[in-house]
């Protein structure tokens, strides 16, 4: 009878009303579900719902954009390659959407970058210019050049050089001529390969070579392109052979008086623009770089290539084809700072 008299009051319990007590929530069931979560959102702040894609200028400007100012390291180097998918693909004549004047300034920076493939896209796509699009910033692009070549890395000091070497072969004139570009550079130079002569004294010194630490792995490339540098400032051109010859007789310095094929013709004489110092200077004859090249840097040069002969090896040659460079291109120069003439 127990059993039963409970199994009757279990039922009364499922009909129940429970009494509710003011300010008292009720009972939530069992199987009771909380949907009161919010899903996380992405949100874009600019969406496109045109049919037809945007013109192929208007993306190039927005890949360099990226290229240029994005802070990813994968951005930059994407934007890149973009880019030099871009201008690889066109036709040979056809112009590149942005011009050089303003794409350059915007990429020159990255030469500094300190993510190792971004500097390898950006020499890959510099590469691809047309040699005209690349003198007129030459003084531009040498600022970035100078301050990778004296960078504590010595990766950005290699892709420096790689840099420096794509614009001597590039725009061997203007690299050498415009402001800066032959003293400043020779000084880089020497204060990368630790051929400068110490302040305060008249020794040579080794100190920037111990500095740098691992940059002696790299030596011997550094003074293959210092003779290349030093080539291209220093050796006499084959026209100014012809001429100096008198083989063109009445035709004296006729390349004097064509019609110059350079943008700013009497930059060098700066007319209008701030006074310049012996380092900011425009060298624009072979004779006036000769002149600094011999007053200011030669002494450490020649010191340097006898110690690289000594060590043999890959930087006994490379200090046998400076040493080449620099015989050829100073022995028709003489203390007075004139050429001397050996026809």
């Amino acid at each position: 009878m127990g059993s039963s008299a409970r199994k009757k009051a279990e039922k009364k319990k499922d009909f129940k009303k429970p009494k509710l007590r003011v300010g008292k929530t009720k009972a939530k069931p069992d199987n009771f579900t909380d949907t009161s979560f919010k899903s996380r959102s992405i949100t874009i702040n600019q969406q496109s719902l045109t049919t037809s894609a945007p013109a192929s200028s208007v993306q190039f400007e927005h890949y360099l954009s990226l290229a240029s100012s994005s802070k990813s390291d994968a951005q930059r180097r994407d934007a890149l390659s973009y880019l030099i998918t871009q201008v690889s693909s066109q036709p040979v004549n056809a112009p590149i959407p942005v011009s050089a004047a303003i794409m350059l300034p915007k990429l020159y920076p990255l030469i500094l970058d300190g993510s190792q493939s971004v500097r390898t896209q950006l020499l890959k796509f510099l590469r691809l210019l047309p040699a005209k699009d690349v003198g007129d910033l030459a003084e531009f692009a040498l600022l970035y050049v100078r301050a990778g070549m004296t960078h504590l890395a010595v990766e950005i000091r290699n892709d420096a050089l790689s840099v420096l070497e794509w614009l001597v072969e590039t725009a061997p004139e203007a690299i050498v001529s415009c402001p800066g570009g032959w003293y400043k550079t020779l000084d880089s130079f020497m204060r990368m390969m630790g051929w400068a002569i110490s302040v305060g004294s008249t020794k040579w010194s080794a100190a920037a070579k111990v500095t740098f630490g691992k940059g002696g792995k790299s030596f011997p490339r550094q003074i293959t392109v210092l003779a290349q540098f030093l080539k291209a400032g220093l050796a006499r051109m084959a026209t100014e052979e012809l001429f100096q010859r008198g083989s063109c007789f009445p035709l004296w310095d006729a390349d004097i008086h064509v019609i110059p094929v350079q943008a700013s013709p009497f930059a060098h004489l700066n007319l209008f623009g701030p006074g310049r110092d012996e380092e900011s200077e425009m060298y624009t004859e072979r004779e006036s770089r000769q002149r600094v090249f011999r007053l200011r840097f030669q002494t450490s040069v020649d010191k340097g290539i006898e110690s690289a002969k000594k060590e043999g090896g890959e930087m006994g040659r490379a200090g046998s084809i400076l040493g080449k460079v620099v015989t050829e291109s100073m022995d028709d120069y003489d203390e007075m700072g004139n050429p001397t003439d050996h026809s």
